[in-house]
């Protein structure tokens, strides 16, 4: 038998067929390094236009987790995309540097400040903390494939960062919008600081909830108001209910609803009869739960008649009045609030407009202060029971019982925050017409997904004013001088600012606490106070659209895109948004795209707390980090981003079939070279114009996803390309013509050139997505592959004009469709093993016969089968699978083992098999083609 092997065109690449990524892409990012890629791509896309991401930055604490590395990949998956659409895409990362959790850390190692180190130690302690994390997470963003200028990152301990921020924070104060108030804020017991809204979380929390008396002063006062008479006088009282028992000693009033109506139960309890002013729809729930012998209703009245009314304090000798208010309901309770003016918002508004005494006596540390009676010096929750022992002692506790409820927690620390009244900056949301300014900013935003602009419009139409101010050490100061006896700010304040901020720019935050006033105030320096406070992390990183364009010139306001977490529309997104229209009167973004969070098989939010975490370190260890960024682009981020370990292994196996086609286009390339080889459209054979077609249909719709920000349909157009399209239908027919035909035949250049613009289109269409593979192919792809894939801009596919073809090809694909069908029932009884064992017919229509007829010869290698030829009939022959046009014309396939002998270098069963004396064991096509004679192609 002659060995005809080094007549056949077999595939030949350096791309390997393992990916062996773990072990590969280290060396990839190696030489990204080497060669400065980001910097090649800098100079490539000078001169475009510009779109910018700006980066939200991820707190330089602790490692990343996968919730870290979903966010980076996204925004390198749209820097890199939006670099293929022909634009300058400069990604400039950053890292929000200040705020208590670092503080926390080096507390834990070095105390705290004044203890081991003074504060311009401890801060720089904090610097460095921080310097070290960041480099761990910037080293982990950098193995993703996550291309960005890494050695120049914007830092919001930057000291040219520090002094924009206070220059930012200078135009803020200059428009009106920042102020000092007393007023309650969310205070965390644990950081010993005030808390912005966005660092509060709402969690279930169990509480002992009491009912207590507000004994009534005077009955007679009550009745009267009511205009009920009675002959006996017993006690009266309005009873409130609470789940916060600490808060009773600030009490210094009761909340009725001026709408709502009251009754006056007559009710026996204990064996004793009392009146108990409760609100009417809640009668029978207060009676039920007092455990109430007997009542009745001796009287009813609105609650807008009680104003004024005067209340004994359950325990202190102190009178308190009935004031009215919207806020009270009739969801829980009894219809009366108790009002502690330290201790709430709404609290606090009914003391401004009641004139109620304002005190807090609670302390930073959670502890009431000295002079507080009965309690001083105790904290509050273990104070909690001593207090109901003096309800009870007084006779003033009516009910008490275990309350599960929604409660505010500290985002650190995630335990209870409580409301304080302390001294605040605030920047005020009515202060110069700041929310709606911020309302109309947000209506020339584009939200993905759309519902994003009624979540942050609600948050923003519904906030309090913004507490901008923390008792801490870590942080940009609110370099501000206050009157030592008028408490009012300086006259020159924002140009004061701005000197100090020139300072900071020079020698840190440290410039401003070191600062001797007389430095710039002179003669005045002895009748003004430096504040001390620093400033709410989420001002830092909400003024990066401030600071980074002056730090970093090509990036301009607004930029094009935010990309973060769902949680930041009270976050990130609503900071920026505030500060920016604040200083300039617009939001600092033309678009924010929102994605959900990474949760398990079962829905879970991933959490150390629940073991369902997976780090994102360990997948890139074990597959790699294409697998791990493929995982993330084939997820609809829109919603919870669900992972599991048989997730990940699916999308391993869909990248192995990826990139096997990939490897199958690039090893038929030998000794394809472009200019040389390659085939004019308007000559090639009419197959692979088709699969030209299809790709640049298909390209089409991929760049319309990159520009919708849509990812997931693009992994599965990809994916469905490589596995229907091209491994199931085109790579399958063209073998033959690939490895037989001769190797400059007109009829394999065809087949490579159509395969050559393919691969350049979609090592394009892949490279956002599997950065470290698309480069891998870019360099194994013919021709003279200088540089890097990543400076490409879209491929342009030729044009083919399919309407010109004799042939419609949806109408093959439909015919062997079902010729498929009727192969494999023949395989499955046995009697051939390969398609090329059978010879089929198809039996159809005049119009279907004509068109098929057309294909000739070439119809068979279509069907990959040995022989395949066409017949006119009107009815179903006694045997074969059934098909129809989307026509409605019905055909079928008849198909039998093919008796020919087989032809050893093709494997084609044909009747001219051992016809030929020198070469007994081919077909005549092969003998033709050893012999250098080529063939002819039209179709297929």
């Amino acid at each position: 038998m002659t060995d005809y092997k080094d007549t056949i065109n077999l595939p030949r690449t350096a791309f390997p067929m393992r990916a062996n990524l773990p072990q590969r892409e280290p060396q990839m990012l190696k030489a990204w390094e080497e060669n400065d890629v980001y910097g090649e791509i800098r100079r490539a896309a000078a001169g475009r236009p510009i779109f910018v991401l700006h980066d939200g930055p991820p707190y330089a604490n602790g490692t990343i987790h996968l919730g870290t590395a979903v966010n980076k990949i996204l925004k390198d998956i749209i820097v890199k995309c939006r670099t293929l659409a022909g634009f300058d895409a400069p990604y400039i990362p950053g890292w929000d540097c200040h705020g208590l959790p670092i503080e926390l850390n080096v507390e834990k190692k070095k105390g705290k400040v004044g203890h081991k180190l003074d504060a311009t130690a401890f801060r720089q302690a904090c610097r460095d903390y921080a310097w070290r994390q960041l480099e761990r997470q910037r080293t982990d963003f950098k193995r993703l494939g996550v291309l960005g200028d890494w050695d120049h990152p914007y830092l919001t301990m930057d000291p040219r960062y520090e002094a924009e921020q206070l220059r930012g924070f200078a135009t803020i104060l200059e428009r009106g919008h920042v102020y000092k108030g007393y007023k309650p804020v969310h205070w965390c017991l644990d950081c010993r600081s005030a808390l912005a809204e966005a660092e509060v979380e709402y969690k279930d929390k169990t509480s002992t909830a009491i009912d207590v008396r507000f004994p009534v002063v005077e009955v007679d006062d009550l009745l009267s108001r009511m205009g009920i008479a009675l002959v006996d006088r017993p006690p009266a009282a309005v009873p409130i209910w609470t789940t916060t028992t600490w808060t009773l000693p600030g009490n210094q009033g009761v909340t009725l609803n001026a709408d709502l109506h009251y009754s006056l139960l007559r009710v026996n309890l204990n064996g004793a009869d009392e009146l108990l002013l409760v609100a009417s729809p809640m009668v029978e729930d207060v009676a039920k739960r007092y455990g109430a012998s007997s009542f009745e209703s001796v009287g009813d009245v609105k609650g807008e008649a009680l104003s004024g009314l005067k209340l004994k304090h359950p325990f202190y000798e102190r009178v308190v009045p009935v004031v009215l208010g919207d806020h009270v309901t009739t969801e829980a309770g009894t219809g009366a609030v108790h009002t502690a003016p330290g201790h709430g918002h709404e609290d606090f508004d009914m003391g401004l407009r009641f004139n109620l005494p304002l005190d807090n006596p609670v302390d930073g540390e959670g502890k009431f202060r000295p002079d507080t009676p009965e309690v001083g010096g105790a904290h509050i929750y273990p104070a909690e029971e001593q207090i109901r022992k003096l309800l009870r002692q007084h006779g003033a506790l009516l009910h008490e019982e275990p309350f599960q409820h929604s409660y505010p927690h500290c985002w650190r620390h995630r335990t209870p925050v409580i409301f304080r009244a302390t001294p605040q900056w605030f920047i005020g949301l009515e202060q110069a017409g700041l929310r709606d300014a911020a309302l109309a900013a947000i209506k020339d935003v584009q939200f993905t997904p759309s519902w994003g602009e009624q979540r942050i419009e609600g948050m923003v139409a519904n906030r309090p004013d913004w507490c901008i101010s923390r008792q801490r050490s870590w942080g940009v100061p609110i370099a501000l001088f206050i009157h030592k006896d008028t408490g009012e700010l300086h006259p020159r304040s924002p140009d004061l600012l701005r000197q100090v901020a020139d300072r900071v720019a020079e020698q840190s935050i440290d410039a401003w606490f070191d600062l001797d006033p007389a430095d710039l105030l002179g003669d005045e320096a002895d009748q003004y106070d430096k504040v001390t406070d620093i400033m709410d992390v989420w001002v830092d990183s909400g003024m990066s659209h401030h600071a980074v364009p002056a730090l970093f010139p090509p990036m301009d306001m607004p930029v094009d895109l935010y990309l973060e977490g769902s949680d930041q529309h009270r976050g990130w997104f609503q900071s920026s948004l505030l500060t920016s229209v604040a200083m300039r009167g617009r939001a600092p973004y033309k678009g924010v795209l929102t994605h959900g969070f990474t949760v398990d098989q079962n829905g879970h939010k991933m959490s150390k707390s629940l073991g369902n975490t997976v780090a994102p370190q360990d997948i890139v260890k074990d597959k790699g980090a294409d697998v791990l960024r493929l995982w993330v682009a084939a997820t609809d981020y829109r919603g919870e981003i669900y992972f599991s370990d048989e997730i990940l292994t699916r999308t391993a196996d869909s990248y192995r079939r990826m990139r096997n086609t990939q490897r199958f286009l690039l090893g038929n390339l030998h000794g394809f070279t472009i200019g040389a080889d390659d085939v004019p459209v308007a000559e090639m054979v009419w197959l692979d114009r088709w699969a030209l077609a299809r790709a640049a249909a298909l390209q089409a719709e991929i760049v319309a996803h990159y520009e919708r920000y849509e990812f997931h349909p693009i992994y599965q157009k990809i994916h469905n390309f490589c596995i229907l399209d091209l491994g199931g239908f085109y790579l399958d027919v063209i073998k033959d013509r690939l490895y037989t035909t001769g190797a400059a035949s007109h009829a394999r250049r065809s087949a490579q050139t159509a395969i050559y613009h393919i691969a350049e289109a979609m090592v394009r269409w892949i490279a956002p997505i599997l950065s470290f593979t698309a480069e891998e192919i870019w360099q194994a792809l013919p021709g003279e592959r200088g540089g890097t894939v990543f400076t490409q801009t879209w491929y342009e596919l030729p044009h083919v004009d399919l309407m010109a073809s004799p042939v419609d090809w949806d109408i093959v694909l439909n015919v062997r469709e079902v010729v498929a069908k009727e192969l494999e029932a023949l395989r499955g009884a046995g009697k051939i093993g390969a398609p090329l064992e059978a010879r089929v017919e198809v039996h159809g229509g005049e119009s279907l016969a004509a068109m098929l007829a057309a294909l000739q010869e070439e119809l068979r290698f279509l069907f990959i089968t040995s022989a395949a030829t066409v017949q006119v009939v009107h009815q179903a022959p006694a045997s074969g699978a059934h098909g129809q046009l989307p026509s409605g014309e019905d055909f079928w396939v008849v198909a039998e083992p093919a008796a020919a002998p087989k032809c050893v270098r093709c494997w084609h069963r044909r009747d001219d098999v051992g016809s030929h004396g020198e070469h007994p064991e081919l077909c005549g096509r092969c003998v033709a083609n050893v012999a250098g004679e080529g063939e002819t192609r039209r179709f297929a």
